[in-house]
């Protein structure tokens, strides 16, 4: 990361010295740049202003966004923490620690790096939240599982999780599970022997030995049919497994990411996909937005798959014009980043030499603005009853509805029975049907510099203190968060960020992996309570 220079005024010469310190022991190059300096392309990858803030970073602030297109941090002059403002991707308070900002800037360049490797385009929050979570899991050896819509950019994810690995000078290789039959998914994951089956002229090796050291990418993980889950699993738990048709035990390394857009819990209640796979591919979750959920993106995607078209098409593109583009953001894209894009290549092509009108865009996308059903998940047609005869719609809805609820219990009480285990509550029956218990506040969490305690009902509660075990936090006790009625859940997250952020002396890193959210999203969220801290 030493080719990486992090820019950093000189506004303030003892703050620039200590970002200086910080930035250098995460591994980055530094370099001190006057307000009125000029800066070169490609001159950093990060500026970090440590004055102007009041005149919106001056030409530093502005040669940082036009020319080198990179992140701009700002430290305000105050020691409450501001609002972030326009023109700053962060805002930090003068007394935040240097550290904290380092590593607020690792992630943004990480992130922007990340983009530039994959090919992901956005700012909205939902999309550089996805974002950070790929940095922050990319360099471990865990199983991730990535959800959501079809043209999301799953793949796009995976490549990314690969290339900011240690893995990635080792192969990726993608295998979209739907397109292959049972025997030659096999076949393709696992490799054969020679006759293993009419065709095996000769012995060969799968995807997962070509894949060793590095990672393996299976596309539509909810198409395997349970014959090769089982195998799979194997190779998840075991790291080994047969050729088909052979008996030599192979070993392998190889990380793998799965991706589906189907709900995989549905699929286990019902049978079709094994619970211990679920399990073992869910170690780490990414669950990607939909287009729809993050429309700001839509002007910039835009863009760039015009840029890009036209590059490859050798086709001078005249625009699209405002009007256009509200019908385009209007729009809610079933077919997510995907149709987005086949749609301005179309534009591309037979754009008209003048820019584009909301005539020009095709009716089914002109006549379809405002909010729609579409797309909605459809699961897999059941097997026709005894008989030949099929299900009734309304024993269809009745039948998924129980399973989402069997689902949701089956998972509440394993989170329940592990938390009990934890923390030696009194058992949830007990409580919940226990007469003697009053009505009053409810100690939602306790946070201690280890363990973030859930909601629950303790023995301290009931007027005894289990053996062994320490006494439940007191209501009015420090380090408790505490429900009382009338409280809406925006009193009770900025209470449970103040206890957090006490409960590690106000070390916002720490606080942001105890909450068990990204550190840009608590700095947002300190800003948005105006907590001080």
């Amino acid at each position: 990361m030493k080719d990486d220079v992090v820019l950093i005024s000189t506004h303030d010469l003892a703050r620039a010295g200590a970002l200086r310190d910080a930035f250098g022991k995460a591994g980055y190059g530094t370099d001190l740049v006057t307000p009125t300096e000029d800066l070169s392309a490609g001159a950093g990858v990060l500026l970090v202003l440590t004055g102007g803030v009041e005149e919106g970073g001056g030409p530093l602030a502005r040669q940082a966004r036009d020319k080198l297109e990179i992140p701009v941090f700002a430290v305000a002059p105050g020691e409450v923490l501001p609002a972030v403002r326009p023109g700053f991707d962060e805002l930090f308070a003068r007394t935040t620690p240097a550290e904290d900002i380092a590593a607020v800037g690792r992630m943004a360049i990480e992130r922007r790096r990340l983009q530039r490797i994959t090919g992901i385009v956005g700012e909205t929050d939902a999309i550089r939240e996805a974002l950070e979570r790929v940095v922050q899991i990319a360099p471990v050896a865990a199983t991730v599982l990535v959800t959501g819509e079809s043209g999301t950019g799953k793949e796009l994810v995976a490549r990314g999780i690969h290339a900011l690995s240690p893995r990635r000078h080792k192969p990726f290789i993608a295998v979209n599970v739907a397109a292959l039959s049972e025997t030659l998914l096999e076949s393709e994951l696992f490799g054969h022997e020679k006759g293993a089956f009419t065709g095996a002229i000769d012995a060969r090796r799968g995807l997962f030995e070509l894949a060793d050291g590095g990672t393996i990418f299976l596309d539509e993980i909810g198409e395997m049919p349970l014959a090769t889950q089982t195998k799979v699993l194997r190779v998840l738990e075991q790291r080994e497994f047969h050729r088909v048709g052979g008996e030599k035990t192979l070993r392998v390394d190889v990380r793998i990411v799965a991706a589906t857009n189907q709900d995989l819990r549905q699929l286990v209640a019902i049978g079709e996909f094994r619970r211990d796979l679920y399990f073992r591919l869910n170690v780490l979750h990414i669950d990607l937005p939909a287009l729809r959920e993050r429309r700001e993106d839509i002007p910039r995607l835009v863009n760039e798959f015009v840029r890009d078209a036209s590059e490859r098409h050798d086709r001078r593109f005249p625009g699209i014009s405002p009007a256009a583009m509200e019908i385009l953001r209007d729009y809610a894209w079933p077919g997510n980043v995907r149709e987005l894009r086949n749609l301005v290549e179309s534009m591309v092509v037979l754009a008209p030499n003048r820019p584009i009108e909301p005539g020009d865009i095709p009716s089914e996308v002109r006549g379809a603005r405002g909010p729609t059903l579409l797309p909605a998940p459809v699961g897999r047609a059941p097997a026709p009853m005894a008989g030949g005869r099929d299900l009734r719609p309304e024993l269809e809805f009745i039948f998924r509805t129980l399973v989402d609820l069997r689902v949701d219990m089956d998972e509440l009480r394993r989170q329940f029975e592990a938390y009990r285990r934890e923390t030696a509550l009194v058992p949830l029956d007990v409580a919940l049907h226990s007469k003697e218990i009053p009505v009053r506040d409810v100690v939602v969490g306790a946070y201690t510099p280890g363990a973030v305690h859930a909601v629950g009902t303790s023995a301290h509660d009931l007027g005894e203190e289990p053996a062994g075990e320490s006494p439940a936090p007191d209501p009015e006790s420090e380090g408790a968060v505490v429900f009382r009625p009338g409280m809406t859940m925006e009193e009770m997250e900025r209470e449970a960020i103040r206890v957090a952020l006490e409960s590690v002396g106000g070390n916002r890193r720490k606080a942001a992996a105890l909450l068990g959210i990204g550190e840009r999203t608590l700095y947002r969220k300190i800003a948005g309570y105006e907590l001080d801290v």
